[in-house]
Protein backbone atom coordinates (compact mmCIF):
# COMPACT_ATOMS: atom_id res chain seq x y z
CA UNK A 1 0.00 0.00 0.00
CA UNK A 2 1.31 3.43 -0.88
CA UNK A 3 1.96 5.78 2.00
CA UNK A 4 -1.15 7.76 2.94
CA UNK A 5 -0.51 11.22 4.31
CA UNK A 6 -1.70 11.35 7.92
CA UNK A 7 -3.48 14.47 9.07
CA UNK A 8 -1.93 14.31 12.53
CA UNK A 9 1.62 14.55 11.12
CA UNK A 10 1.65 18.35 11.23
CA UNK A 11 0.47 18.26 14.83
CA UNK A 12 3.34 15.92 15.73
CA UNK A 13 5.92 18.23 14.15
CA UNK A 14 4.39 21.26 15.84
CA UNK A 15 4.53 19.54 19.24
CA UNK A 16 8.16 18.53 18.68
CA UNK A 17 8.99 22.21 18.43
CA UNK A 18 7.81 22.86 21.99
CA UNK A 19 7.78 19.63 24.02
CA UNK A 20 10.88 17.77 25.15
CA UNK A 21 9.10 14.47 24.48
CA UNK A 22 6.14 13.73 22.19
CA UNK A 23 4.27 10.45 22.62
CA UNK A 24 2.31 9.20 19.62
CA UNK A 25 -0.03 6.49 20.89
CA UNK A 26 -2.60 4.31 19.20
CA UNK A 27 -3.57 0.75 18.31
CA UNK A 28 -1.14 -1.67 16.73
CA UNK A 29 -1.08 -1.69 12.93
CA UNK A 30 -2.65 1.78 12.72
CA UNK A 31 0.46 3.21 11.03
CA UNK A 32 2.45 4.68 13.94
CA UNK A 33 5.73 3.04 12.96
CA UNK A 34 5.34 4.03 9.32
CA UNK A 35 4.63 7.65 10.20
CA UNK A 36 7.32 7.84 12.89
CA UNK A 37 9.97 6.42 10.56
CA UNK A 38 8.97 8.80 7.76
CA UNK A 39 9.11 11.80 10.10
CA UNK A 40 12.48 10.65 11.46
CA UNK A 41 13.97 10.42 7.98
CA UNK A 42 12.39 13.40 6.23
CA UNK A 43 11.47 16.01 8.85
CA UNK A 44 13.31 15.45 12.12
CA UNK A 45 16.72 14.17 11.03
CA UNK A 46 16.33 11.73 13.89
CA UNK A 47 17.57 8.25 14.71
CA UNK A 48 14.98 5.46 14.75
CA UNK A 49 14.82 2.44 17.08
CA UNK A 50 12.07 -0.14 17.50
CA UNK A 51 11.62 -2.03 20.75
CA UNK A 52 9.84 -4.77 18.82
CA UNK A 53 13.40 -5.78 17.83
CA UNK A 54 14.57 -8.23 20.50
CA UNK A 55 18.27 -7.17 20.52
CA UNK A 56 17.32 -3.51 20.92
CA UNK A 57 14.82 -4.31 23.66
CA UNK A 58 17.35 -6.43 25.55
CA UNK A 59 19.93 -3.65 25.52
CA UNK A 60 17.34 -1.09 26.62
CA UNK A 61 16.00 -3.20 29.47
CA UNK A 62 19.47 -4.21 30.66
CA UNK A 63 20.85 -0.68 31.04
CA UNK A 64 18.13 1.96 30.53
CA UNK A 65 20.26 4.90 31.63
CA UNK A 66 23.23 3.90 29.50
CA UNK A 67 21.00 3.16 26.52
CA UNK A 68 19.39 6.61 26.61
CA UNK A 69 22.69 8.37 27.29
CA UNK A 70 24.12 6.90 24.11
CA UNK A 71 21.38 8.24 21.83
CA UNK A 72 21.70 11.28 19.59
CA UNK A 73 20.13 14.72 19.78
CA UNK A 74 16.75 13.55 18.47
CA UNK A 75 15.56 9.94 18.53
CA UNK A 76 12.37 8.08 17.64
CA UNK A 77 11.72 5.11 19.93
CA UNK A 78 8.97 2.85 18.62
CA UNK A 79 6.72 0.73 20.89
CA UNK A 80 8.04 2.20 24.13
CA UNK A 81 5.67 0.10 26.27
CA UNK A 82 7.86 -2.92 25.46
CA UNK A 83 10.57 -1.47 27.74
CA UNK A 84 8.88 0.94 30.16
CA UNK A 85 12.12 1.17 32.15
CA UNK A 86 13.30 3.65 29.52
CA UNK A 87 10.79 6.28 30.57
CA UNK A 88 12.55 7.15 33.83
CA UNK A 89 15.88 7.33 31.97
CA UNK A 90 14.27 9.67 29.43
CA UNK A 91 12.92 11.77 32.28
CA UNK A 92 16.38 12.07 33.79
CA UNK A 93 17.90 13.15 30.48
CA UNK A 94 15.27 15.75 29.57
CA UNK A 95 15.42 17.17 33.09
CA UNK A 96 19.12 17.88 32.59
CA UNK A 97 18.60 19.24 29.08
CA UNK A 98 15.30 21.04 28.52
CA UNK A 99 15.53 21.73 24.78
CA UNK A 100 12.41 20.61 22.89
CA UNK A 101 12.17 17.80 20.39
CA UNK A 102 14.53 15.28 21.98
CA UNK A 103 12.30 12.20 21.74
CA UNK A 104 9.36 11.03 19.69
CA UNK A 105 8.11 7.87 21.32
CA UNK A 106 5.30 5.66 20.09
CA UNK A 107 3.22 3.13 21.97
CA UNK A 108 0.39 0.70 21.36
CA UNK A 109 -0.90 1.20 24.88
CA UNK A 110 -1.92 4.31 26.78
CA UNK A 111 1.23 5.05 28.77
CA UNK A 112 -0.67 7.07 31.33
CA UNK A 113 -2.67 4.00 32.35
CA UNK A 114 -0.06 1.23 32.44
CA UNK A 115 0.48 0.12 36.08
CA UNK A 116 4.27 -0.22 35.66
CA UNK A 117 4.60 3.26 34.15
CA UNK A 118 2.25 5.55 36.09
CA UNK A 119 3.00 8.50 33.79
CA UNK A 120 6.74 8.83 34.38
CA UNK A 121 6.97 12.03 32.31
CA UNK A 122 4.43 14.49 33.74
CA UNK A 123 4.90 17.99 32.35
CA UNK A 124 7.59 16.81 29.94
CA UNK A 125 5.54 15.04 27.27
CA UNK A 126 2.77 15.95 24.83
CA UNK A 127 0.42 13.04 24.12
CA UNK A 128 -1.08 12.58 20.64
CA UNK A 129 -3.09 9.72 19.16
CA UNK A 130 -2.85 8.05 15.78
CA UNK A 131 -5.95 6.03 14.92
CA UNK A 132 -6.49 3.88 11.83
CA UNK A 133 -7.04 5.77 8.58
CA UNK A 134 -9.99 8.12 8.22
CA UNK A 135 -12.06 8.27 5.06
CA UNK A 136 -10.74 11.78 4.49
CA UNK A 137 -7.13 10.62 4.69
CA UNK A 138 -7.88 7.88 2.17
CA UNK A 139 -9.33 10.52 -0.16
CA UNK A 140 -6.43 12.92 0.43
CA UNK A 141 -8.55 15.39 2.40
CA UNK A 142 -8.29 17.08 5.79
CA UNK A 143 -11.82 16.83 7.15
CA UNK A 144 -13.59 19.96 8.35
CA UNK A 145 -16.85 18.40 9.52
CA UNK A 146 -16.53 19.19 13.23
CA UNK A 147 -15.09 22.64 12.59
CA UNK A 148 -18.07 23.51 10.40
CA UNK A 149 -20.62 22.34 12.93
CA UNK A 150 -18.98 24.25 15.78
CA UNK A 151 -19.20 27.31 13.54
CA UNK A 152 -22.97 26.70 13.35
CA UNK A 153 -22.81 25.67 9.71
CA UNK A 154 -24.02 22.52 7.97
CA UNK A 155 -21.80 20.71 5.47
CA UNK A 156 -23.76 20.77 2.22
CA UNK A 157 -24.24 17.54 0.27
CA UNK A 158 -26.63 17.46 -2.69
CA UNK A 159 -26.13 14.00 -4.20
CA UNK A 160 -24.84 11.59 -1.57
CA UNK A 161 -25.06 7.78 -1.79
CA UNK A 162 -28.54 6.55 -0.85
CA UNK A 163 -29.08 3.55 1.38
CA UNK A 164 -26.99 1.84 4.00
CA UNK A 165 -25.77 -0.78 1.52
CA UNK A 166 -23.79 2.01 -0.20
CA UNK A 167 -21.63 2.36 2.91
CA UNK A 168 -21.47 -1.27 4.01
CA UNK A 169 -18.25 -2.36 2.28
CA UNK A 170 -16.42 0.79 3.39
CA UNK A 171 -17.39 0.24 7.02
CA UNK A 172 -16.60 -3.47 7.04
CA UNK A 173 -13.18 -2.77 5.55
CA UNK A 174 -12.26 -0.31 8.32
CA UNK A 175 -9.17 1.85 8.56
CA UNK A 176 -6.26 -0.48 9.36
CA UNK A 177 -3.84 -0.11 6.43
CA UNK A 178 -2.94 -3.78 6.01
CA UNK A 179 -6.52 -4.98 6.36
CA UNK A 180 -7.56 -2.60 3.60
CA UNK A 181 -5.22 -4.39 1.18
CA UNK A 182 -7.00 -7.72 1.63
CA UNK A 183 -10.20 -9.25 0.24
CA UNK A 184 -12.96 -10.16 2.69
CA UNK A 185 -11.80 -13.66 3.75
CA UNK A 186 -8.14 -12.67 4.07
CA UNK A 187 -9.20 -9.54 5.99
CA UNK A 188 -11.04 -11.70 8.50
CA UNK A 189 -7.87 -13.77 8.96
CA UNK A 190 -5.87 -10.57 9.56
CA UNK A 191 -8.19 -9.42 12.33
CA UNK A 192 -8.29 -12.86 13.98
CA UNK A 193 -4.49 -12.95 14.12
CA UNK A 194 -4.41 -9.31 15.20
CA UNK A 195 -6.60 -9.93 18.24
CA UNK A 196 -4.77 -13.13 19.17
CA UNK A 197 -1.34 -11.45 19.04
CA UNK A 198 -2.48 -8.55 21.20
CA UNK A 199 -4.03 -10.88 23.75
CA UNK A 200 -0.92 -13.06 23.86
CA UNK A 201 1.63 -10.25 24.06
CA UNK A 202 0.30 -6.75 24.74
CA UNK A 203 -2.25 -7.54 27.44
CA UNK A 204 0.59 -8.76 29.65
CA UNK A 205 2.72 -5.70 28.89
CA UNK A 206 -0.10 -3.27 29.66
CA UNK A 207 -1.75 -4.89 32.67
CA UNK A 208 -1.56 -7.38 35.50
CA UNK A 209 -4.32 -9.59 34.09
CA UNK A 210 -3.84 -13.23 35.13
CA UNK A 211 -5.94 -14.70 32.31
CA UNK A 212 -5.35 -12.72 29.09
CA UNK A 213 -7.64 -15.04 27.10
CA UNK A 214 -10.64 -13.75 29.06
CA UNK A 215 -9.84 -10.24 27.75
CA UNK A 216 -10.07 -11.59 24.21
CA UNK A 217 -13.39 -13.29 24.97
CA UNK A 218 -14.75 -10.03 26.35
CA UNK A 219 -13.71 -8.14 23.22
CA UNK A 220 -15.58 -10.62 21.02
CA UNK A 221 -18.63 -10.33 23.24
CA UNK A 222 -18.51 -6.54 23.10
CA UNK A 223 -18.41 -6.60 19.31
CA UNK A 224 -21.97 -7.94 19.29
CA UNK A 225 -23.00 -5.02 21.53
CA UNK A 226 -20.99 -2.12 20.08
CA UNK A 227 -22.89 1.12 20.54
CA UNK A 228 -24.81 -0.32 23.48
CA UNK A 229 -24.79 0.56 27.16
CA UNK A 230 -22.16 -1.04 29.37
CA UNK A 231 -24.19 -3.55 31.37
CA UNK A 232 -21.42 -4.95 33.54
CA UNK A 233 -23.55 -7.56 35.28
CA UNK A 234 -24.81 -8.96 31.97
CA UNK A 235 -21.29 -9.09 30.56
CA UNK A 236 -20.01 -10.79 33.69
CA UNK A 237 -22.81 -13.36 33.58
CA UNK A 238 -22.20 -14.18 29.92
CA UNK A 239 -18.45 -14.59 30.50
CA UNK A 240 -18.72 -16.43 33.81
CA UNK A 241 -16.63 -13.88 35.71
CA UNK A 242 -17.46 -11.21 38.28
CA UNK A 243 -18.40 -7.60 37.51
CA UNK A 244 -15.22 -6.19 39.03
CA UNK A 245 -13.13 -8.30 36.66
CA UNK A 246 -15.23 -7.14 33.70
CA UNK A 247 -14.54 -3.51 34.59
CA UNK A 248 -10.82 -4.26 34.91
CA UNK A 249 -10.78 -6.01 31.51
CA UNK A 250 -12.65 -3.13 29.89
CA UNK A 251 -9.97 -0.80 31.17
CA UNK A 252 -7.31 -3.00 29.57
CA UNK A 253 -9.14 -3.04 26.23
CA UNK A 254 -9.47 0.73 26.28
CA UNK A 255 -5.82 1.07 27.31
CA UNK A 256 -4.88 -0.91 24.19
CA UNK A 257 -7.14 1.25 21.98
CA UNK A 258 -9.37 -1.69 21.06
CA UNK A 259 -12.55 -0.20 22.50
CA UNK A 260 -13.78 3.28 23.26
CA UNK A 261 -15.87 4.09 26.31
CA UNK A 262 -18.28 7.03 26.02
CA UNK A 263 -19.31 8.26 29.41
CA UNK A 264 -22.69 9.93 29.92
CA UNK A 265 -22.85 13.69 29.50
CA UNK A 266 -24.67 15.49 32.26
CA UNK A 267 -25.11 18.80 33.96
CA UNK A 268 -27.53 17.53 36.60
CA UNK A 269 -30.31 17.82 34.06
CA UNK A 270 -32.73 15.34 35.53
CA UNK A 271 -33.24 12.36 37.78
CA UNK A 272 -34.26 10.15 34.86
CA UNK A 273 -30.97 10.65 33.07
CA UNK A 274 -29.15 7.42 32.22
CA UNK A 275 -25.72 7.45 33.82
CA UNK A 276 -24.31 4.31 32.17
CA UNK A 277 -21.43 4.46 29.70
CA UNK A 278 -21.57 3.29 26.09
CA UNK A 279 -19.04 0.94 24.56
CA UNK A 280 -17.70 0.88 21.00
CA UNK A 281 -15.20 -1.32 19.19
CA UNK A 282 -12.60 1.17 17.95
CA UNK A 283 -12.72 0.22 14.25
CA UNK A 284 -15.67 -1.00 12.20
CA UNK A 285 -13.46 -3.37 10.20
CA UNK A 286 -12.45 -5.05 13.44
CA UNK A 287 -16.09 -5.02 14.59
CA UNK A 288 -17.31 -6.69 11.40
CA UNK A 289 -14.62 -9.37 11.56
CA UNK A 290 -15.32 -10.16 15.22
CA UNK A 291 -19.01 -10.83 14.53
CA UNK A 292 -18.50 -12.40 11.10
CA UNK A 293 -20.61 -9.80 9.31
CA UNK A 294 -20.79 -9.22 5.57
CA UNK A 295 -22.54 -6.74 3.29
CA UNK A 296 -25.72 -8.84 3.22
CA UNK A 297 -26.02 -8.65 6.99
CA UNK A 298 -25.70 -4.85 6.90
CA UNK A 299 -28.47 -4.75 4.31
CA UNK A 300 -30.83 -7.17 6.09
CA UNK A 301 -30.18 -6.79 9.83
CA UNK A 302 -31.53 -3.45 11.08
CA UNK A 303 -30.07 -3.85 14.55
CA UNK A 304 -26.58 -4.64 13.37
CA UNK A 305 -26.68 -1.90 10.73
CA UNK A 306 -27.63 0.66 13.36
CA UNK A 307 -24.80 -0.44 15.66
CA UNK A 308 -22.30 -0.43 12.78
CA UNK A 309 -23.28 3.06 11.61
CA UNK A 310 -23.16 4.51 15.13
CA UNK A 311 -19.78 2.88 15.79
CA UNK A 312 -18.45 4.25 12.51
CA UNK A 313 -19.55 7.82 13.28
CA UNK A 314 -18.31 7.73 16.89
CA UNK A 315 -14.86 6.42 15.96
CA UNK A 316 -14.46 8.52 12.81
CA UNK A 317 -15.20 11.71 14.75
CA UNK A 318 -12.62 10.85 17.40
CA UNK A 319 -10.04 10.27 14.68
CA UNK A 320 -10.80 13.65 13.11
CA UNK A 321 -10.58 15.36 16.51
CA UNK A 322 -7.04 14.06 17.03
CA UNK A 323 -5.55 16.86 14.91
CA UNK A 324 -7.88 19.75 15.75
CA UNK A 325 -6.42 22.81 17.47
CA UNK A 326 -9.11 22.79 20.15
CA UNK A 327 -9.39 19.50 22.06
CA UNK A 328 -12.77 17.80 22.13
CA UNK A 329 -14.33 15.44 24.63
CA UNK A 330 -16.93 12.93 23.42
CA UNK A 331 -19.97 11.79 25.40
CA UNK A 332 -23.40 10.26 24.94
CA UNK A 333 -26.70 11.39 26.44
CA UNK A 334 -29.93 9.64 27.30
CA UNK A 335 -32.88 10.68 29.43
CA UNK A 336 -35.89 8.42 29.33
CA UNK A 337 -36.54 7.50 25.71
CA UNK A 338 -34.75 10.61 24.40
CA UNK A 339 -31.12 10.21 23.47
CA UNK A 340 -28.25 11.78 21.57
CA UNK A 341 -25.70 9.27 20.29
CA UNK A 342 -22.66 11.56 20.30
CA UNK A 343 -21.98 14.85 22.06
CA UNK A 344 -18.76 16.66 21.18
CA UNK A 345 -17.75 19.27 23.76
CA UNK A 346 -15.13 22.01 23.61
CA UNK A 347 -13.30 23.25 26.73
CA UNK A 348 -15.47 26.39 26.49
CA UNK A 349 -18.55 24.26 27.16
CA UNK A 350 -19.97 24.55 23.63
CA UNK A 351 -21.45 21.30 22.40
CA UNK A 352 -22.54 19.69 19.15
CA UNK A 353 -25.12 16.91 19.30
CA UNK A 354 -25.28 14.12 16.73
CA UNK A 355 -27.72 11.30 16.13
CA UNK A 356 -27.00 8.45 13.71
CA UNK A 357 -29.52 6.62 11.49
CA UNK A 358 -28.75 3.76 9.11
CA UNK A 359 -31.68 4.89 7.00
CA UNK A 360 -32.22 6.96 3.85
CA UNK A 361 -35.13 8.87 5.38
CA UNK A 362 -35.42 11.18 8.37
CA UNK A 363 -38.62 12.34 10.07
CA UNK A 364 -39.31 15.20 12.44
CA UNK A 365 -39.81 12.79 15.35
CA UNK A 366 -36.23 11.56 14.91
CA UNK A 367 -35.02 14.92 16.24
CA UNK A 368 -36.73 14.50 19.62
CA UNK A 369 -33.46 13.86 21.47
CA UNK A 370 -31.70 16.85 19.89
CA UNK A 371 -34.68 19.14 20.57
CA UNK A 372 -34.81 18.00 24.17
CA UNK A 373 -31.10 18.64 24.65
CA UNK A 374 -31.36 22.12 23.13
CA UNK A 375 -34.26 22.98 25.41
CA UNK A 376 -32.15 22.03 28.40
CA UNK A 377 -28.88 23.76 27.53
CA UNK A 378 -29.96 26.58 25.17
CA UNK A 379 -27.25 28.46 23.27
CA UNK A 380 -24.57 26.22 24.66
CA UNK A 381 -25.61 23.75 21.94
CA UNK A 382 -24.26 25.39 18.80
CA UNK A 383 -25.47 22.73 16.33
CA UNK A 384 -27.35 19.47 16.12
CA UNK A 385 -27.60 16.97 13.29
CA UNK A 386 -28.75 13.52 12.29
CA UNK A 387 -26.25 11.72 10.09
CA UNK A 388 -28.19 9.43 7.74
CA UNK A 389 -27.87 7.38 4.54
CA UNK A 390 -29.75 9.87 2.37
CA UNK A 391 -28.76 12.12 -0.51
CA UNK A 392 -29.21 15.71 0.66
CA UNK A 393 -28.48 18.06 3.54
CA UNK A 394 -31.87 19.14 4.88
CA UNK A 395 -32.73 21.80 7.51
CA UNK A 396 -34.90 20.76 10.46
CA UNK A 397 -34.99 23.92 12.57
CA UNK A 398 -32.51 26.43 13.89
CA UNK A 399 -28.94 25.10 13.48
CA UNK A 400 -30.33 21.59 13.14
CA UNK A 401 -30.02 19.42 10.04
CA UNK A 402 -30.21 15.99 8.53
CA UNK A 403 -26.82 15.47 6.90
CA UNK A 404 -25.74 12.61 4.62
CA UNK A 405 -23.09 10.40 6.19
CA UNK A 406 -20.74 11.19 3.32
CA UNK A 407 -20.41 14.73 4.70
CA UNK A 408 -18.15 13.39 7.42
CA UNK A 409 -15.28 13.43 4.95
CA UNK A 410 -16.50 14.75 1.60
CA UNK A 411 -18.36 17.99 2.32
Amino acid sequence: MEFVERNVAGTVLYAMGYARVVALLGPRQAGKSTLARKLAEEQLSAGYLSLDDEPVRSLAAGDPAGFIAGLGRCTVIDEIQRAPELLLAIKSRVDRNTVPGQFLITGSANLRRIPTVSDALPGRVDYLTLWPLTQGELAGRREQFLTQLFAGEAPVVVDGPVGRHEYAEMMLTGGFPEARERPETARSMFFSSYVDSIVERDVGDASRVRDPSSVGRLLRLLAARSGGLARYDALARDLGIDGKTVKSHLDVLERLFLIRIRRPWHVNLGSRQVKTSKLYVSDTGLLGALVGANVSRVREDDGFAGALFETFVATELERQASWLEQPLTFWHYREGDREVDVIAERPSGEIVGLEVKASATVRAKDFAGLRHLRERVGERMVAGAILYAGAHTLPFGERTWAIPLQALWAS
